[in-house]
Protein backbone atom coordinates (compact mmCIF):
# COMPACT_ATOMS: atom_id res chain seq x y z
CA UNK A 1 0.00 0.00 0.00
CA UNK A 2 3.05 2.68 0.99
CA UNK A 3 4.92 1.64 -2.57
CA UNK A 4 1.67 2.30 -4.17
CA UNK A 5 1.07 5.93 -2.53
CA UNK A 6 4.99 6.29 -3.15
CA UNK A 7 4.48 5.61 -7.10
CA UNK A 8 1.30 7.76 -6.82
CA UNK A 9 2.83 10.84 -5.31
CA UNK A 10 6.22 10.68 -7.88
CA UNK A 11 4.03 10.06 -10.63
CA UNK A 12 2.03 13.64 -10.01
CA UNK A 13 5.68 15.43 -9.38
CA UNK A 14 6.92 14.23 -12.59
CA UNK A 15 3.26 15.67 -14.41
CA UNK A 16 3.91 18.99 -11.98
CA UNK A 17 7.63 19.21 -12.84
CA UNK A 18 6.79 18.71 -16.61
CA UNK A 19 3.89 21.06 -16.45
CA UNK A 20 6.23 24.06 -14.72
CA UNK A 21 8.65 23.49 -17.34
CA UNK A 22 6.07 23.93 -20.29
CA UNK A 23 4.37 26.69 -18.98
CA UNK A 24 2.51 28.97 -22.02
CA UNK A 25 3.10 32.68 -21.67
CA UNK A 26 0.96 34.80 -23.69
CA UNK A 27 3.01 38.00 -25.37
CA UNK A 28 3.86 40.59 -23.97
CA UNK A 29 4.05 42.56 -28.16
CA UNK A 30 1.68 40.62 -30.34
CA UNK A 31 -0.80 39.88 -27.70
CA UNK A 32 -3.19 37.67 -29.41
CA UNK A 33 -0.96 34.89 -31.13
CA UNK A 34 2.49 33.63 -30.57
CA UNK A 35 2.28 31.90 -27.06
CA UNK A 36 5.34 30.34 -26.09
CA UNK A 37 7.21 28.35 -23.17
CA UNK A 38 9.53 29.47 -20.50
CA UNK A 39 12.50 28.18 -20.52
CA UNK A 40 14.04 28.09 -17.16
CA UNK A 41 17.98 28.12 -16.77
CA UNK A 42 19.03 27.76 -20.74
CA UNK A 43 22.62 27.07 -20.84
CA UNK A 44 22.52 29.25 -24.03
CA UNK A 45 21.70 32.28 -22.63
CA UNK A 46 19.88 34.81 -24.79
CA UNK A 47 22.23 38.31 -25.27
CA UNK A 48 19.52 41.19 -24.00
CA UNK A 49 21.72 44.02 -24.70
CA UNK A 50 21.63 43.20 -28.78
CA UNK A 51 19.36 44.25 -31.43
CA UNK A 52 18.53 40.93 -33.32
CA UNK A 53 17.48 41.24 -37.04
CA UNK A 54 15.72 38.83 -39.07
CA UNK A 55 13.71 38.39 -42.39
CA UNK A 56 11.64 35.11 -42.21
CA UNK A 57 10.94 33.85 -46.09
CA UNK A 58 7.39 32.67 -45.93
CA UNK A 59 5.70 30.41 -49.11
CA UNK A 60 3.96 28.02 -47.92
CA UNK A 61 0.12 28.89 -46.21
CA UNK A 62 -2.31 25.85 -44.64
CA UNK A 63 -4.88 24.05 -47.27
CA UNK A 64 -7.28 24.99 -44.72
CA UNK A 65 -8.46 28.69 -46.05
CA UNK A 66 -9.69 28.81 -43.01
CA UNK A 67 -6.79 28.56 -40.72
CA UNK A 68 -3.83 30.83 -39.75
CA UNK A 69 -0.51 30.57 -41.16
CA UNK A 70 1.26 29.08 -38.82
CA UNK A 71 4.81 30.93 -40.41
CA UNK A 72 3.56 34.23 -39.98
CA UNK A 73 2.56 32.90 -36.58
CA UNK A 74 6.43 32.23 -35.76
CA UNK A 75 7.18 35.86 -36.35
CA UNK A 76 4.71 36.83 -33.20
CA UNK A 77 6.38 34.19 -31.36
CA UNK A 78 10.09 35.87 -32.38
CA UNK A 79 9.36 39.20 -31.13
CA UNK A 80 6.94 37.56 -27.83
CA UNK A 81 9.59 35.31 -26.30
CA UNK A 82 12.94 37.66 -26.74
CA UNK A 83 10.36 40.26 -25.15
CA UNK A 84 9.78 37.41 -22.17
CA UNK A 85 13.44 37.59 -21.82
CA UNK A 86 13.87 41.29 -21.46
CA UNK A 87 14.14 43.00 -24.52
CA UNK A 88 12.92 45.56 -26.38
CA UNK A 89 10.80 46.22 -28.99
CA UNK A 90 13.09 48.63 -30.53
CA UNK A 91 15.82 45.91 -30.28
CA UNK A 92 14.05 43.54 -32.34
CA UNK A 93 13.64 44.12 -35.98
CA UNK A 94 11.48 41.93 -37.90
CA UNK A 95 10.46 41.33 -41.79
CA UNK A 96 8.57 39.04 -43.43
CA UNK A 97 8.80 38.22 -47.40
CA UNK A 98 5.81 36.17 -48.86
CA UNK A 99 5.56 34.33 -52.02
CA UNK A 100 4.45 30.88 -52.79
CA UNK A 101 1.11 29.22 -52.18
CA UNK A 102 1.52 31.96 -49.06
CA UNK A 103 0.34 34.68 -51.47
CA UNK A 104 -3.55 34.02 -50.57
CA UNK A 105 -2.78 35.25 -46.98
CA UNK A 106 -2.40 38.30 -47.68
CA UNK A 107 -5.75 39.35 -49.64
CA UNK A 108 -7.56 41.57 -47.82
CA UNK A 109 -10.71 40.07 -46.41
CA UNK A 110 -13.42 41.13 -49.40
CA UNK A 111 -11.05 39.46 -51.91
CA UNK A 112 -10.22 36.32 -49.43
CA UNK A 113 -13.96 36.00 -48.78
CA UNK A 114 -15.19 36.47 -52.63
CA UNK A 115 -12.44 33.88 -53.11
CA UNK A 116 -13.14 31.41 -50.33
CA UNK A 117 -16.13 31.87 -48.98
CA UNK A 118 -14.46 33.02 -45.67
CA UNK A 119 -12.56 35.75 -44.36
CA UNK A 120 -9.07 35.87 -44.01
CA UNK A 121 -8.08 34.34 -41.02
CA UNK A 122 -4.70 36.02 -40.89
CA UNK A 123 -6.01 39.92 -40.98
CA UNK A 124 -5.89 40.49 -37.19
CA UNK A 125 -2.40 38.79 -36.94
CA UNK A 126 -1.28 41.00 -39.66
CA UNK A 127 -2.12 44.19 -38.01
CA UNK A 128 -0.80 43.33 -35.12
CA UNK A 129 2.63 42.45 -36.60
CA UNK A 130 2.78 45.40 -38.55
CA UNK A 131 1.31 47.47 -35.69
CA UNK A 132 4.69 45.85 -33.83
CA UNK A 133 6.69 46.97 -36.76
CA UNK A 134 7.07 44.35 -38.50
CA UNK A 135 7.35 44.46 -42.41
CA UNK A 136 5.75 42.13 -44.54
CA UNK A 137 7.09 42.26 -48.19
CA UNK A 138 4.36 40.63 -50.63
CA UNK A 139 7.02 39.32 -53.69
CA UNK A 140 5.89 41.58 -57.11
CA UNK A 141 6.33 38.23 -59.39
CA UNK A 142 4.02 36.18 -57.27
CA UNK A 143 2.05 39.09 -56.66
CA UNK A 144 1.61 39.86 -60.67
CA UNK A 145 0.93 36.18 -61.45
CA UNK A 146 -1.63 35.62 -59.23
CA UNK A 147 -3.79 39.15 -59.77
CA UNK A 148 -2.80 40.30 -56.24
CA UNK A 149 -2.76 44.21 -56.20
CA UNK A 150 -2.90 47.45 -53.94
CA UNK A 151 -6.45 47.17 -54.11
CA UNK A 152 -7.17 43.46 -53.13
CA UNK A 153 -4.61 43.29 -50.48
CA UNK A 154 -4.17 43.58 -46.90
CA UNK A 155 -3.24 47.64 -46.67
CA UNK A 156 -0.68 46.62 -44.01
CA UNK A 157 1.70 44.81 -46.37
CA UNK A 158 4.35 46.71 -49.04
CA UNK A 159 5.10 45.20 -52.62
CA UNK A 160 8.90 44.45 -53.96
CA UNK A 161 10.01 43.76 -56.97
CA UNK A 162 10.63 39.72 -55.88
CA UNK A 163 10.96 37.88 -52.80
CA UNK A 164 14.71 37.33 -53.79
CA UNK A 165 15.25 40.97 -54.27
CA UNK A 166 13.64 41.76 -51.18
CA UNK A 167 15.60 38.78 -49.03
CA UNK A 168 19.13 39.86 -50.97
CA UNK A 169 18.67 43.97 -49.77
CA UNK A 170 17.27 43.07 -45.91
CA UNK A 171 20.10 40.34 -45.72
CA UNK A 172 22.62 43.41 -47.18
CA UNK A 173 21.43 45.50 -44.35
CA UNK A 174 22.73 43.03 -41.42
CA UNK A 175 19.40 40.47 -41.98
CA UNK A 176 19.54 37.09 -40.86
CA UNK A 177 17.13 34.93 -42.83
CA UNK A 178 14.94 32.15 -41.24
CA UNK A 179 13.49 29.68 -43.64
CA UNK A 180 10.60 27.73 -44.07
Amino acid sequence: MKLHLILTYMFIFNILAIHSQTERVNGKIIKDFGQTFKVKNPEIETDINATLKVIFDVSKSPEDNSKINSYLITAARFLNMHAEAGMKLEQLKVAITVHGSAWKDMLNDDAYLEKYNTKNPNTKLIKQLTDAGVEIIMCGQTASYRGVTKENSNPDIKFALSAMTALIQYQNNGYRLIKF
